[in-house]
Order: structure tokens, then C-alpha cells, then sequence
């Protein structure tokens, strides 16, 4: 009776398991993972003319997969693939200035954060938007699959103008062309796009709404979870997380003083 009692609670522990996973391999017992990263987003997650990638998030991607001693491929993403790509299994991570939030936790697993950001606004060098209260009114853009804009009206309760736009490099000929007056999200992000438009177009500095930017996983994946995390603990111990944020940004105007461990969501 014993035996067949634990026969039976092993074949539950399984089905759990795999319901957890929805039938998908941990990266821990992969050789070969897939990565999805931004294409769109200079210094972040950028898909150069040759068909290579650069940026902050692609370099933590490349030091996540040596550490967990991976092969590794890229996936280009955009904002609103980032739930899908690990849905339908084309991902096994994914690396693409995902803001952890509680929705998004109800569809993935997040390990990380691997950076602590703020949201911030890129506007025009004549404009005088300075805080996320000047933008009452004002028009501000929103990519497909980010929350940021709704947050400054949600949240904030900022009666702002929300115009969608199906990427940044849209919302940036919006801003420059005046149909727009001001972008706003994770401040890495603008900065990164400010320096590599060049005309100009600067940040407020508003600071607002803190940004926990994490590693999507399969739901369910708590080994690669915790893998994942203690690779990014070593990131930080060993002084990788410093170099790679001011190879990336170190000349964008972003506060760069304090580079410490975030404090991880937890793998459950």
C-alpha cells in the first residue's frame, strides 16, 4: 500500500509540475536557450546593419548564459512580444526593458531585477516640461505593449493625452514633428534614444515611478529562476553591472553614483 501510495503522489508531483511549466523545459537542463532581445532600442537592445546585437540588455543576456554555461541565440522583440514569445515557447528568457509588474506575473516568471530605473519624459529642447505633473493636457506617446503613459494617467492621475504608436522610432518622428509632446518611460530607454537621435531632444529629468527591469521566464521555471538570479548577484559582486552601465550610459546623464544588488522579487 505504501508503495503504491508514493508511486501515485510522484505521478501528482509530475503532472504539478508540468502544468507549472505548461510543458516547457527548464534552461537549467538546456543546452541550447533562446533569447529574446529588443532590436529597436539603442544602447538597450539594438539589431545592428550585419544582423548583430548590442546594448546593456544584450550584454547582461550574453553574461546570464556563460554563467549558466548556455549556447544561446537571439529572438528580436518588440514591447508587445515580450509575454508571447515565453507563452508559445519560441523564448526560454527574455531580456527586452521588462518592467516587472503584477500583471505581467499572472503570465510569466520573473527573475531579477537585474536593474532598478525610473520613468522619465524626452522632450524638445525649447519645451518646459519638467516634472510628470507638467503634463496635464499635454500629448504623450505610448508604444504597443507598454504600460508607461497609462501609468502617468492611472497612477498619477495626470489627464494627459495618450497617442499610440506601434514603436519608439514612430513616437520619435511624432515628438520631433510636434504631434506628440513628450515620450515618456524607463529613463535608460530615452537616453539611450536621445543620444543616438542627435537633434537635440532631451530629458526632463522627472524621475518617477520606479522601474524593477527583470528576466521573463517560463511560468513555472523556478530553477532557471534561481540560476538566473544567482548569476546576477555575481554580475554586481564582481563589478560587471558597473562597467556595463557606464559602457552604456555613462555619458547620458543618468545617475550612476549608487550601483548596488536590486532586491530580487523571489522565484515562486
Amino acid at each position: 500500500m505504501k508503495r503504491v501510495l508514493a508511486v501515485v503522489l510522484a505521478l501528482a508531483a509530475a503532472v504539478v509540475s508540468g502544468c507549472g511549466m505548461n510543458g516547457q523545459e527548464s534552461i537549467v537542463d538546456k543546452d541550447q536557450i533562446v533569447i529574446g532581445v529588443r532590436l529597436d532600442l539603442p544602447s538597450i537592445g539594438f539589431r545592428k546593419p550585419d544582423g548583430t546585437y548590442e546594448g546593456f540588455d544584450v550584454d547582461v543576456a550574453r553574461y546570464i548564459a556563460a554563467k549558466l554555461r548556455k549556447g544561446y541565440s537571439f529572438l528580436p522583440v518588440l514591447a508587445a512580444d515580450r509575454e508571447r514569445v515565453l507563452v508559445d515557447g519560441r523564448a526560454d528568457m527574455v531580456l527586452a526593458t521588462y518592467t516587472i509588474s503584477q500583471d505581467r506575473k499572472a503570465k510569466v516568471l520573473f527573475a531579477g531585477p537585474y536593474h532598478i530605473s525610473y520613468q522619465d519624459i524626452l522632450i524638445r529642447p525649447d519645451e518646459r516640461i519638467a516634472n510628470v505633473r507638467d503634463l496635464k493636457g499635454r500629448r504623450i506617446c505610448e508604444v504597443k505593449g507598454s504600460n508607461a503613459a497609462q501609468r502617468v494617467v492611472e497612477e498619477r492621475k495626470v489627464a494627459a493625452q495618450v497617442v499610440p504608436f506601434e514603436d519608439y522610432g514612430q513616437c520619435l518622428a511624432a515628438l520631433k514633428s510636434k504631434r506628440v509632446d513628450a515620450v515618456t518611460t524607463n529613463d535608460v530607454i530615452l537616453a539611450g534614444l536621445a543620444a543616438r537621435d542627435g537633434s537635440g531632444l532631451r530629458l526632463a529629468n522627472a524621475q518617477f515611478n520606479e522601474q524593477r527591469t527583470g528576466v521573463g521566464l517560463h511560468k513555472g521555471d523556478v530553477p532557471g529562476c534561481e540560476a538566473v538570479n544567482r548569476a546576477i548577484t555575481d554580475m554586481y559582486q564582481d563589478g560587471t553591472a558597473e562597467k556595463l552601465l557606464r559602457k552604456w550610459f555613462g555619458t547620458s546623464g543618468l545617475n550612476l553614483t549608487t550601483i548596488a544588488v536590486p532586491q530580487f522579487e523571489g522565484c515562486s
